[in-house]
């Protein structure tokens, strides 16, 4: 006999997600014996998503899709349900529907925040569930070893507290992605702070076996990075500015200086596309990953430049014609 679980009274969770199949099943099976309340935001999904959140018991929310989609659209529903239903709960963890929550990890940092009274956020340690699979799950798996401490920012699955929250607005929603360090910057410019851990949170299914889903991945980067830099690049924060700098130069400055260079002065110039393998060459050595992993994260690091200008492209292509952006969704 399974024995019982004593249920966390000040921690809610907000799950979202389309078409995560047996993913979200995992998912809010994770979750729906320790919170004291659980809310799926649904964003249209086709498969039985709705009818097996709503056969747990868990709060159903359907967003209306004839608006826009954003993944921060839909944790501000969720959190604001959680406020209506269950207006005492102080905390409340966001996880992506195919991501499943490590055992222990909503007690753990429901005791972190407990003891950290100007904490807004904490993450722990994501994980892919099968990096093996393919290089782009390892290099989502590499991307998420972060350092534990006080951080800048979090990603998608973070526990947070409600008054935090309530205090910058939630989530902007107009942000088709980067939202989580996005809200990160007004939470830490109201005065709070933000916390990773060492702890096992999550584990992510990335299911990305093609270059192509690594390029749209790759693409919604640097679109993150030319929103943030437009939205917080101003000092002090300088927020994604040095990241949109080393996309542009990288990713476009260089190869047209070069390949202007070899036009005006003859092919030779050409060899100084040297530099690439050279600036793979000094991030493999920097990396402490097997030797393998790291190779491939040297090679990915720079290659992904070009991706992340073409993300940074559309983003101002859009911001100048003035239409609404949509998801740039990898799977």
């Amino acid at each position: 006999m399974t024995p019982m679980v004593e249920r966390l009274s000040d921690v809610a969770v907000v799950a979202i997600g389309r078409n995560e199949g047996d993913r979200l099943k995992a998912c809010l099976r994770s979750v729906v014996d320790t919170a004291v309340l659980v809310v799926y935001v649904d964003s249209g999904s086709t498969d039985d998503s709705v009818a097996f959140a709503r056969s747990l018991s868990v709060d159903v929310i359907q967003i209306d899709m004839s608006v826009p989609f954003t993944a921060a659209r839909a944790r501000n529903a969720g959190w604001r349900r959680v406020r209506a239903l269950a207006p005492k709960v102080g905390l409340v963890q966001f996880v992506d529907g195919d991501c499943v929550v490590a055992e222990d990890w909503l007690r753990t940092a429901a005791n972190f925040l407990s003891t950290q009274a100007n904490a807004a956020s904490v993450c722990g340690r994501r994980r892919e569930r099968f990096p093996e699979r393919s290089i782009y799950n390892q290099l989502c798996d590499i991307e998420w070893d972060a350092p534990a401490g006080e951080t800048k920012a979090c990603g998608g699955d973070v526990m947070t507290r409600m008054a935090a929250l309530e205090a910058v607005g939630g989530y902007r929603e107009a942000c088709i992605a980067g939202e989580e360090p996005e809200l990160c910057v007004r939470l830490r410019a109201a005065g709070w702070r933000i916390w990773r851990l060492a702890d096992e949170m999550t584990v992510h299914d990335a299911a990305m076996t093609r270059l192509s889903q690594w390029w749209k991945r790759s693409m919604r980067t640097g679109y993150t990075y030319a929103e943030g830099a437009h939205l917080h690049g101003a000092p002090p924060e300088r927020h994604k500015v040095s990241e949109a700098r080393s996309a542009w130069l990288w990713g476009l400055c260089l190869p047209a200086a070069l390949l202007a260079g070899a036009v005006v002065a003859g092919p030779w110039v050409l060899w100084a596309f040297a530099v690439y393998p050279l600036q793979m060459l000094r991030l493999f050595l920097r990396a402490s990953h097997p030797v393998k992993a790291r190779a491939w994260w040297a090679f990915f690091i720079v290659i992904g430049k070009f991706a992340e200008v073409t993300g940074q492209l559309k983003y101002l292509a859009l911001r100048w014609s003035g239409r609404r952006a949509h998801l740039i969704e990898y799977k």
